[in-house]
């Protein structure tokens, strides 16, 4: 053998212990990707994250099947692995996750060319296709896949609200928390290695517990995990509104390592909507626990998500909801128009009779009634000093958050990069000027802050 075919078919071998994963959708999906990169790590293989079509012999395509957007996505993702597998740049092809736990049989119909397809929860059968055994002492390890200094933590699996609308609990099935002895070992991992910023997902973090101690258990892990110190910044997602666990309040307002980021989705604040889908809370309770944070933590910002144009909303139920917006003034507004998804009770029972054009001008108006608010609001910040985490080099600017705004959802603070920066590093930044949606600032000092 030549010295060419010798590096060729070393080459060869090499591509074949690669994997790439190609992560889709929220947050969870990424927790899911990066415990499987480390079980495939620990089973000799070279795993790569969202790298090209070429990279590597084998491909897991992580899929979100939440909305039609996100379908939609996904089945482009699929679609265009499969052309590089036809072209001979991959050879192997899987896809898991969301989309196929919802329509397995369907993608194997329309699109045989993956070669496997996988639900959710289903990583000891992966690993098994791979000639990996499943490490139990692992499963609390992850290979991150973000910029190293905030991570995710995903406390529970599954949901027990019935909201119309929503597909989680057919494709994620019941509410499971994890234990708080594991949720700890994790976070202590991810503390060591580096983490600044821990950020708490589940479906719905009030309702941690229930099922695992039968008590509402969120105020006692969060309790646990201020005790790991390298953690600066905890961060809250997705309390649901109905049973909110106010023990917390205390915690919150008594530890300033805790983001005063309250995220609290309501959907829409009308009766009639709240009704039609199926929530656990009505237009007064809703405003009970709204003033109420407002009240308790009034240094905290209040994030919420709507859904313009669901079955059933009238012209007056809109109204409503634009007058309620309006109001309150939310520091932080997210809008999405209405999917109509199968099998969901909002698609059995109601006709999806609000044309894309009504909703997505629902939801254009409810912006710009934020888009004002916010501007308002930031206003406020200028000649202010915050304590900023740098996340990037962006550009000509450092781009780094408050503990006001969460990756990828909020609002940033753009910092010149004469500068000169750390991403990774908190710093005092002193802000400048402000727009609707982003702030300017310098720092006060070049070395990170501490609290």
């Amino acid at each position: 053998m030549t010295l060419h075919a010798t590096s060729l078919h070393h080459n060869i071998r090499m591509k074949s212990k690669k994997i790439n994963i190609v992560t889709l959708g929220c947050s969870k999906n990424v927790v899911d990707s990066e415990k499987l990169l480390k079980q495939l790590n620990a089973g000799g293989y070279e795993v790569i994250h969202d790298a090209d079509d070429s990279s590597s012999e084998t491909v897991i395509i992580n899929t979100c099947g939440f909305i039609n957007d996100a379908k939609e996505e996904s089945i482009d993702t699929i679609l265009r692995y499969v052309k590089a597998q036809k072209s001979g740049k991959i050879d192997n092809l899987y896809v898991m996750g969301c989309l196929s736990e919802r329509y397995a049989d369907a993608l194997r119909h329309e699109i045989p060319e993956v070669k496997k397809y996988f639900g959710v929860n289903n990583m000891s059968d992966i690993l098994s296709e791979l000639g990996v055994n499943l490490r139990d002492d692992l499963l609390t390890n992850r290979t991150l896949t973000g910029p190293g200094h905030y991570a995710y933590l995903k406390i529970s699996e599954g949901c027990n609200r019935t909201c119309a609308f929503c597909a989680i609990p057919l494709i994620r099935g019941k509410y499971i928390s994890r234990s708080i002895e594991d949720l700890v070992k994790e976070a202590s991992l991810l503390a060591r290695d580096g983490i600044k910023e821990l950020i708490l997902i589940a479906q719905d973090l009030s309702y941690y517990g229930l099922d695992l101690y039968h008590a509402q258990a969120l105020p006692e892990l969060v309790t646990e995990l201020l005790k790991i110190e390298s953690l600066e910044w905890i961060r809250l997602h997705y309390l649901y509104p109905a049973n909110f666990p106010w023990e917390l309040i205390p915690i919150i307002n008594n530890n300033p390592r805790i983001c005063r980021y309250i995220d609290i989705p309501i959907q829409h604040i009308s009766d009639n909507m709240l009704g039609l889908m199926k929530r656990s809370h009505n237009r007064k309770d809703t405003l009970s626990v709204l003033n109420t944070l407002r009240k308790e933590i009034p240094d905290a910002v209040i994030r919420t998500t709507l859904i313009a144009g669901h079955p059933g909303e009238t012209e007056e139920d809109f109204l409503e909801l634009k007058e309620f917006i309006s109001d309150f003034r939310f520091d932080r507004l997210g809008v999405f128009a209405y999917s109509h998804e199968e099998d969901t009770y909002s698609f059995q029972e109601y006709k999806d009779e609000i044309s894309t054009e009504i909703k997505e001008s629902r939801v254009a108006e409810l912006m710009e009634i934020q888009q004002s608010i916010s501007a308002g609001l930031n206003e406020n910040y200028i000649n202010k000093i915050f304590k900023v985490i740098i996340d990037r080099k962006e550009s000509e600017f450092f781009v780094g958050r408050t503990e006001f705004d969460s990756p990828e959802v909020d609002q940033e603070v753009l910092i010149a990069e004469e500068f000169n920066l750390k991403p990774g590093n908190f710093y005092n930044i002193l802000i400048t000027r402000s727009t609707e949606f982003d702030l300017y600032g310098e720092p006060v000092i070049k070395e990170g802050c501490q609290n």
